[in-house]
C-alpha cells in the first residue's frame, strides 16, 4: 500500500553482498513528506547500504522502495538520471574535484544535464550563496576548510531543489561547531520544504535536534522505522 504523505517507503528490502553476510535484513519503513529524520545505528548496522538503494546507486537482493510514489527497484536505467535530479546526496568525503574552483564544481550538476553556461552560472551562485560561501567562488576545494568543503557539498546537493536530500554522515570529519553548522544548514533546508534524512552514530548531535530517529542494528529495523 503506498501512501500520498511519504517520501520513502521500503517494504521487506533485503540487500546480500554475498551469501556469508546480509548488509539489509527485511526492511520495513517510512519517511513521510517534508519530514526531516535520522538514520542510525553503529558501523555496519547498514545505514549506508540503505542510501544507496534509495539513490538507486544499488537494487535490493529482495523487496521494493518507493520514492514519491515511484518505485525505483523497477524503473528502467534510462529513467535512473531523472530520479537523481530530485535527489540531492551529501557525502562524508565531500566528493569535490580538486583542480575545478567551488562554483565550477557546484555548477557541474546542471552542466552536465545541458543547462546553458549562464544559467549554470547563476543557479551555482545562488546555490552557495544559500550556505553562505558565494564570496569564495573562485577558490579551489583546497583553499577552504573541511566545514566550507561540506558546505560546498551541500550546495552541490541543492542546486536541483531536490524534493529529498539524503546525507551520509555528513558531519564525521568536522569539529563538533562545524557539525552544528551544517546541521542547521539542513533544518534550513529542511523548513523550505525538501525531505532530509541523515544517516549518522552521532547520538549527541541526535539527541541536541530531537527529530525522528530510525534506528537500524545489523541490518535490521530496531525501532522508529515508521512515523
Amino acid at each position: 500500500m503506498t501512501s500520498a504523505a511519504a517520501m520513502i517507503q521500503a517494504f521487506h528490502v533485503y540487500k546480500q553482498y554475498d551469501r556469508e553476510s546480509s548488509a539489509l535484513v527485511d526492511i520495513t519503513l517510512e519517511v513521510r513528506k517534508g519530514e526531516f529524520c535520522f538514520l542510525t545505528g553503529p558501523s555496519g548496522a547498514g545505514k549506508t547500504s540503505f542510501l544507496k538503494l534509495v539513490f538507486r546507486e544499488e537494487l535490493p537482493s529482495q523487496g521494493q522502495i518507493l520514492v514519491g510514489g515511484r518505485n525505483v527497484t523497477a524503473i528502467p536505467d534510462s529513467q535512473i538520471p531523472e530520479l537523481r535530479r530530485s535527489i540531492g546526496v551529501v557525502f562524508q568525503d565531500f566528493k569535490l574535484l580538486k583542480r575545478r574552483t567551488i562554483l565550477e564544481n557546484v555548477a557541474f550538476v546542471p552542466r552536465i544535464l545541458g543547462v546553458p553556461p549562464k544559467e549554470q552560472k547563476r543557479r551555482a551562485f545562488a546555490a552557495l550563496k544559500s550556505v553562505g560561501l558565494h564570496h569564495k567562488m573562485h577558490a579551489y576545494p583546497l583553499q577552504l576548510s573541511g566545514g566550507e568543503q561540506q558546505r560546498v557539498a551541500i550546495a552541490r546537493a541543492l542546486i536541483n531543489e531536490p524534493m529529498l536530500l539524503l546525507a551520509d554522515e555528513p558531519t564525521g570529519n568536522l569539529d563538533p561547531e562545524m557539525a552544528q553548522e551544517i546541521m542547521h544548514l539542513f533544518q534550513d533546508v529542511n523548513a523550505r520544504g525538501t525531505t532530509v534524512l541523515v544517516a549518522t552514530h552521532d547520538r549527541e548531535m541526535i539527541q541536541r535536534l530531537g527529530k525522528r530517529v530510525i534506528t537500524l542494528e545489523r541490518g535490521r529495523v530496531a525501532s522508529g522505522g515508521m512515523p
